[in-house]
């Protein structure tokens, strides 16, 4: 049960309504139904108030501080503080608490404002006017007053203020066309209709008087879906009731277009209404890194665990010699005496906790937060991936996944409208084996020299030539196109000829192509007006034929029909549809012929559609209208009962001809694919067309080359061989040479130049994925993911939504655990989009739904390209070497800690002053790694382009793997070493000043920090590649901003801030020659060791990406920066790459 629904079981409950269904009744204008009718039973319904914030006033900091405290670092820290506070440590509870009030009060503030517009967006759209009938009058009052049941007027161009029933409109035949482009991002014209019987009310008091109930399902988020029907009252003793459906509903965020006003009654209001419903947040998705850091944070939480249990048990250890435990100079009280010992063991061991604790970086959260947050507008400011065509670009929804982009081991793709324009053309038609080619008709515009018809084959005869205009008229008739006059929609048309001007609005662009096809071959669709669909005809002839019933298309039936009458009273059904489901229910035709010419032209990578017709007697045509009118007024299992009927009217029909539409490729299509799979990444194609049409895509676009051995799992290959026969048979032809082919571990390429690509269908997909009954033997799973490996390439055809999302899910959940990727454009790539590890949509022609639902979206797939081996890199290399810089640098930071409770007899004795513990991370080593994270460029962003390989080097979390997280961790451990060993032995029994003082602790604990904070800066100096003058001042300044804290810290620069126990102190260590020669050689002797690995690394064993940076370091400077420009990038000087 999701949050919506649950949501709604509360409120009813609390409402009082204990005796819930699944429907609801509504009361039109509120008027009670006539006596004797049905009870009146008044419901309580939500307000029409939108709430899309998070917080309140009252609950902000309550709550909030609850959600930053699930975060397992900041509950840690919170321990670590309150620990601080009841016991007696060694560090202040300044210490802890200050970089947790930072880390929090940063989150609180940046959620805060977040929801602040929230609120104000809610607060624009609940104060909205809104004209409504009260008492057979037109009163105005605010959206969030509305309840369900009023009777609303809007007018064009206005939006729906909540859910509402179409009553009338102004217009004669009572439709009216609405954009939802805020809702699915389709900014097509759709039609909708008014009840059949109050379409005639024009006025507010023939509206007002209306007496009539709405019987409708309980409020669901589907926004395609929806049934009810209306009992309308008049002095006639029994209702007439009329199905409501879809088409009859008018949703909230829709626009009115080119209607003057209409007239409807509110179902849905507020947080029930479809809008609202489909707000619900989508699930949580976790990058790789953020997992490795808590695996990383886990390690290092051990770590400090095992520390504060050595030094705690060493403590006891050498206490237990006499005089040791109670030196002359610190006697215990009687009472200190006579305490616990277990007790006195926990609270040092919680004491040696809270000295080490700063080994688990609290800091780092925020500042990965900021680097994700600030790093996501590099993709909004790319220019390269800015579309000039449709004035779009790209769309950042969520920043957590950034650096996922530059992991993706598998892009699943659909591929009409992401790899294919979804920009139709009309080709050709084929009636009983004669083929119709017009001249080139695109989207209604004609070409030059595109007048007469090339006709193919041999004539038709006298009944072929009716059957030709048959099929021409079902075209013209069977869609649910409609008409947008430029002058008037209503008016009526100068000329018959007119039509040819008209402009086609469809949400289907196939429709649009085929009824300009069809118009180029001399019959052209006019106009639907109540209720009569007008085409012209060849001789100029406006025909005209009642619109009887439409039978909807819908992705499981994969057909549209509609019935029709005409003039002479005859009766015809069209239906028009997939060959795969138009061929079996056809009884008379040339099929055969027919058929041959569709898989020719599915070969040829076009989108065919068969056509037939059936003719209804009377009889037939009454028992056919009580079918589908039992299945219309049904509330329960409607679409079923509406199926069936369909089911049974849709047979036995006559073939007329098929059509071919063309999609054409997306421009840089077959490169964006051929340079993924250089860079390693497997592509799928993901598609609901046929087999013929899809793999003749997959050709075009270089998926499939022809080299490559195609494999064949699909239902006809099914119905010669059983599933079992035909896995096993396709595993042993992949790998038959599996010992001697060396196959390219990512890609699947094998080097020998024998390819394998695998094609699928969606009924054998369904048998693969089916559990098999034999239990021990297990499933079929595993054969087929083993045979996919092995493949270039995969091209999965006539798969539902549903399926897509469970190759999605399959591939996903396989025991290498790769990251997927899923790309598509459409409300039926929803599923796998929010499947995949990273969801782009395609801001395309079906819709922004994708682009909704998705983590990114992008104008068209091309840019993919760049996302994935540019940025997805860059956001890659940054965040990697932040995760490690961070735990590098507080192993250097608190190791020299454990190592001085060596030499001060375990006493929990700080080296470091307070001021350094706590501005450590919060101010001196915090900046230079943040503009490391957001601005390096390890290899330019065209090097990445022209070099896919280079994905590779960074593929399989390579940076964050456990041998590169213990380098990094010894490397710290070595440089704390030599920090605290090198000052120690150096001013061992040493006279270091002037006048013959030597260092105090508080000076030794100085100068090992002091070393401390140059080598790590230096360090991540040593590290970056593209220098700006951003860089250097963050870097340097860094390091002058601790020389000045320490002496204004000292008391020096600002006397009144004079602290005892560090007065002085940074200035006498600054005054000692050794501590000077001190800072120089331990820093050098430091960062040796990563130098030498480095030099040597390069040498011996270089990666592909040092490869290029030593070529492009031989090079001339580059003339101009990358493409990529960092934060300032209008400020910045030409860079220096190293």
């Amino acid at each position: 049960m999701d949050c919506s629904r649950l949501r709604t079981l509360v409120h009813r409950y609390c409402a009082g309504e204990e005796n819930w269904v699944d429907s609801r009744t509504i009361y039109v204008g509120h008027r009670e139904p006539p006596p004797g009718a049905e009870a009146y039973i008044p419901q309580r319904y939500p307000d029409n108030r939108i709430v899309s914030s998070k917080y309140t006033f009252w609950n902000f900091i309550p709550k909030n501080l609850f959600e930053q405290f699930r975060r397992i670092a900041n509950f840690y820290f919170l321990i670590i503080f309150l620990v601080q506070l009841i016991i007696d440590t060694p560090t202040s509870p300044v210490t802890s608490g200050l970089p947790l009030f930072f880390v929090i009060t940063v989150t609180a503030i940046k959620q805060g404002y977040e929801d602040w517009l929230r609120h104000k967006a809610d607060n624009a759209m609940n104060q909205c006017p809104v004209h409504f009938i009260q008492h057979s009058k037109l009163v105005r009052k605010q959206s969030r007053k509305l309840r369900v049941g009023d009777i609303v007027m809007v007018k064009e161009d206005e939006t729906f203020p909540c859910d509402l029933i179409f009553l009338s409109s102004n217009r004669a035949d009572g439709t009216c066309h609405v954009t939802t482009a805020s809702l699915d991002g389709e900014s097509s014209h759709k039609t909708h209709y008014a009840v059949q019987d109050t379409k005639g009310f024009r006025t507010e008091e023939e509206i007002g008087g209306l007496q009539a109930t709405i019987e409708c399902e309980q409020p669901q988020p589907d926004l395609y879906k929806f049934v009810g029907r209306i009992n309308i009252y008049s002095d006639l003793s029994d209702p007439v009731v009329r199905p409501l459906g879809s088409e009859n509903l008018l949703l909230r965020g829709a626009t009115l277009k080119n209607t003057e006003r209409v007239f409807g009654v509110a179902i849905y209001t507020g947080m029930e209404t479809k809008m609202a419903l489909n707000y619900q947040s989508k699930s949580q998705k976790r990058s790789a890194v953020e997992k490795s850091m808590n695996v990383f944070l886990i390690v290092y939480l051990c770590i400090l665990v095992s520390k504060a249990l050595v030094n705690t048990v060493l403590k006891y250890v050498w206490q237990s010699e006499p005089f040791r435990d109670e030196p002359w100079y610190n006697q215990k009280t009687q009472s200190e005496r006579q305490r616990n010992l277990f007790l006195r063991a926990f609270t040092d061991f919680l004491a040696f906790m809270v000295l080490f604790n700063y080994i688990i970086p609290v800091s780092m959260y925020v500042t990965v937060e900021m680097q994700k947050f600030l790093g996501s507008y590099f993709i909004t400011w790319d220019e390269d991936m800015f579309d000039e065509e449709t004035g779009e670009g790209p769309l950042v929804n969520t920043s957590d996944l950034n650096e996922e982009l530059g992991q993706v081991e598998y892009v699943f793709t659909d591929k009409t409208g992401t790899l294919t324009e979804n920009n139709m053309e009309f080709k050709e038609c084929c009636i009983e084996g004669h083929v119709y080619v017009p001249h080139v008709i695109c989207n209604g515009q004609v070409l030059p020299d595109s007048s007469g018809i090339d006709m193919i084959d041999s004539s038709p005869s006298v009944s072929g030539r009716e059957r030709e205009e048959l099929f021409f008229r079902a075209l013209c008739l069977c869609h649910t196109v409609q008409v947008k006059d430029d002058d008037d929609v209503d008016g009526p048309r100068k000329s018959p000829d007119s039509g040819k001007s008209c402009v086609y609005i469809s949400s289907s662009p196939d429709e649009v192509a085929l009824v300009e096809g069809v118009q180029r071959l001399g019959f052209t669709f006019l106009r639907l007006k109540d209720n009569y669909m007008e085409l012209l005809n060849r001789e100029s002839d406006v025909e005209r034929f009642e619109l009887l019933e439409i039978l909807s298309f819908d992705s499981v039936r994969r057909r549209m029909s509609v019935i029709v009458k005409s003039a002479t009273g005859d009766i015809y059904l069209f239906c028009k549809g997939a060959d795969s489901s138009i061929f079996p229910r056809v009884v008379e035709g040339k099929v055969e012929q027919i058929r041959a010419r569709v898989e020719r032209n599915a070969v040829e990578g076009l989108r065919t559609l068969c056509v037939a017709y059936k003719k209804l007697n009377p009889e037939e045509y009454e028992g056919v209208g009580k079918l589908l009118q039992a299945a219309k007024v049904a509330l329960q299992d409607r679409e079923k009962k509406l199926a069936e009927a369909y089911e049974q009217i849709e047979r036995d029909l006559i073939l007329l001809g098929a059509t071919a539409v063309e999609d054409r490729l997306q421009e840089k299509a077959a490169d964006t694919i051929e340079a993924l799979q250089k860079a390693g990444i497997k592509v799928w194609v993901l598609t609901g067309d046929k087999m013929e049409t899809a793999a003749a895509t997959c050709y075009a676009c270089k998926l499939f080359r022809r080299s490559t051995q195609l494999l064949e799992l699909t239902t006809k290959k099914l119905e010669e061989q059983s599933l079992h026969d035909v896995l096993f048979e396709l595993s042993k032809t992949v790998l038959r040479h599996s010992g001697s082919l060396t196959r390219d571990h990512f890609s699947g390429l094998s080097t020998d130049g024998q390819d394998y690509g695998l094609i699928i269908d969606g009924a054998a997909l369904s048998l693969v994925l089916k559990p098999r009954e034999e239990g021990s033997s297990g499933n079929y799973r595993e054969l087929f993911l083993e045979i996919c490996r092995n493949c270039s390439a995969v091209l999965c055809c006539r798969m539902a939504p549903l399926q897509k999302a469970q190759i999605v899910k399959l591939i996903k959940f396989s025991k290498e655990h790769p990251i997927t990727l899923a790309i598509g454009d459409g409300a039926n790539d929803v599923s796998m989009i929010l499947e995949a590890h990273v969801g782009i949509g395609v801001i395309g022609k079906e819709g922004r739904q994708a682009a909704r639902n998705s983590d990114y979206a992008i104008p068209k797939f091309k840019h993919l390209k760049k996302m994935l081996l540019v940025h997805g890199h860059f956001y890659y290399i940054r965040i990697a070497e932040l995760v490690q810089y961070f735990f590098y640098k507080n192993v250097c930071f608190i190791f020299p800690q454990f190592l001085y409770q060596f030499f001060c007899g375990f006493s929990q004795q700080t080296l470091y002053d307070t001021a350094y513990l706590t501005l450590y991370n919060i101010t001196f080593t915090s900046l230079p790694i943040l503009l490391y994270s957001l601005m390096e460029q390890h290899v330019s962003a065209d090097a990445l382009k022209r070099d896919p390989v280079l994905y590779r080097d960074i593929a399989k979390n390579a940076l964050l793997r456990w041998r590169v997280f213990i380098y990094w961790t010894f490397l710290g451990v070595f440089d704390a070493l030599v920090f605290f060993f090198g000052a120690y032995f150096m001013f061992e029994n040493t006279t270091v000043t002037s006048n013959g003082q030597i260092f105090g602790n508080w000076t030794f604990g100085t100068l090992v920090f002091t070393v401390m904070v140059f080598t790590v800066t230096l360090k991540l100096a040593l590290d970056t590649h593209y220098w700006t003058w951003v860089n250097h001042f963050v870097i340097w300044g860094s390091l002058l901003f601790y020389v000045v804290f320490s002496l204004l810290w000292g008391g020096i620069i600002w006397p009144f801030l004079s602290y005892q126990r560090m007065y002085y102190v940074f200035l006498h260590m600054l005054c000692s020659g050794p501590a000077w020669l001190a800072v120089v050689l331990l820093v050098t002797v430091g960062l040796l060791p990563d130098v030498l690995k480095k030099v040597l690394c390069r040498q011996l064993w270089p990666t592909a990406t040092e490869r290029i940076q030593k070529s492009a370091a031989h090079k001339a400077p580059v003339s101009a920066a990358p493409s990529d420009r960092p934060l300032l990038k209008d400020l910045l000087p030409r860079p220096r790459r190293r």
